[in-house]
C-alpha cells in the first residue's frame, strides 16, 4: 500500500500553480416585439403581462410603444432566457391564432 509505484511517478515531482479564473459576464439580447396589423392590443399587454411579467400599466406602455414605433423592447435577458421568452411568445400567439412576431437581438 504505502509503496511507490516507480513505473508511473519516476521520482518526479510536481508544483500546482493556481490561476486565477477570470469570469466574463454573460452577453445580454434584447426581446423585441413587432407590430402588425392584425394582433389585437389586448392580447399584446396579456403577453407582456403572462411571459415577460410586466404590470398592466407598464404592459400598456410598452404596447402603445410597439403600435406606434412599429417594434418595442419587452425585456433584456440572457441567451437562453431570451431564446425562451421568444419561443413562448410565438407559441402563446399562434396557439390563439395571432401573427404576433418577436424576435432577438445582442445588445
Amino acid at each position: 500500500m504505502g509503496q511507490r509505484d516507480s513505473k508511473h511517478d519516476n521520482g518526479q515531482t510536481g508544483v500546482i500553480t493556481r490561476t486565477a479564473a477570470k469570469t466574463k459576464k454573460p452577453s445580454l439580447y434584447k426581446v423585441l416585439l413587432l407590430n402588425d396589423d392584425y394582433t389585437p392590443m389586448e392580447f399584446v399587454i396579456v403577453v407582456l403581462e403572462r411571459i415577460f411579467n410586466k404590470g398592466r400599466d407598464e404592459a400598456t406602455r410598452i404596447m402603445l410603444h410597439v403600435h406606434q414605433k412599429g417594434v418595442g423592447i419587452c425585456g433584456v435577458y440572457t441567451f437562453e432566457i431570451a431564446e425562451t421568452k421568444v419561443t413562448q411568445v410565438m407559441d402563446f400567439a399562434r396557439k390563439h391564432q395571432h401573427p404576433l412576431q418577436c424576435t432577438m437581438e445582442k445588445e
